[in-house]
């Protein structure tokens, strides 16, 4: 479900638009399966892994994917977990592109 969000590239925002509203959010959220809302400006997922080497691949993939999007998450990983939080920094809130991530990150999850 989340091939067609995955699809889109992030644009870069600078600021000066509005946060999504709490129902645009949530229609988002229905393409971006396993990942929660937290107050509203905050999207986050948490990953399971077998082992360590496996975690930090992820996070390396994950990485490699904010810089070619030019949309960084934050990112806390160890033995066997990676939990990635996502929102807009320059609107405080969450933008279509932390959906587009959500989604894009989905795909190397799955790989």
């Amino acid at each position: 479900m989340t091939d067609g969000i995955a699809q889109k590239t992030c644009t870069p925002c600078r600021g000066g638009v509005a946060p999504l509203t709490q129902e645009a959010a949530e229609g988002y959220l229905s393409q971006t399966p396993g990942w929660e809302l937290r107050e509203a400006h905050l999207l986050r997922r948490k990953f399971k892994f077998a082992d360590f080497r496996q975690s930090l691949d992820f996070v390396d993939k994950v990485g490699r994917l904010a810089e070619q999007e030019r949309h960084h998450p934050d990112i806390c990983f160890g033995w066997g977990y990676a939990a990635i939080s996502l929102q807009t920094h320059k609107i405080k809130g969450l933008h279509e592109n932390d959906f587009i991530m959500a989604a894009k990150i989905d795909l190397i999850a799955g790989s």
